[in-house]
């Protein structure tokens, strides 16, 4: 198992929690604000989970355009299927986001100061 699973499924669970919108609030002063950098946070953890996916299926790529040479392996179906079974990056990101996990700044009031 990656680094990055471990690190990503260690405490999450697959089921999705409702959340205080005054809590996600409280983070950044701004409901809005605080869903995008949840969202951008989303987006990089599902590019670095697909990444990795199409690697470790990379070994089992067949090069040949034969149908007949097509067949079922079992390592590929069981890899695929833990990538299933992760938390949606979505989920991941709120959780890093409420435990004060993702770094984000304002850079307009960053330019003000």
């Amino acid at each position: 198992m990656s680094k990055l699973r471990r690190q990503l499924s260690a405490n999450t669970s697959n089921v999705v929690e409702t959340k205080h919108l005054v809590d996600i609030k409280a983070h950044t002063g701004n409901l809005y604000e605080s869903i995008a950098i949840i969202a951008k946070r989303a987006n990089q953890i599902n590019i670095s989970l697909r990444e990795e996916l199409h690697n470790k299926l990379e070994e089992f790529a067949s090069h040949t355009d034969s149908l007949e040479e097509i067949h079922e392996n079992k390592e590929q179906i069981e890899i695929s299927r833990a990538y299933e079974r992760m938390p949606n990056p979505a989920i991941l990101a709120t959780q890093e986001f409420m435990e004060h996990k993702v770094y984000h700044r304002n850079a307009d009031n960053d330019l003000f100061r």
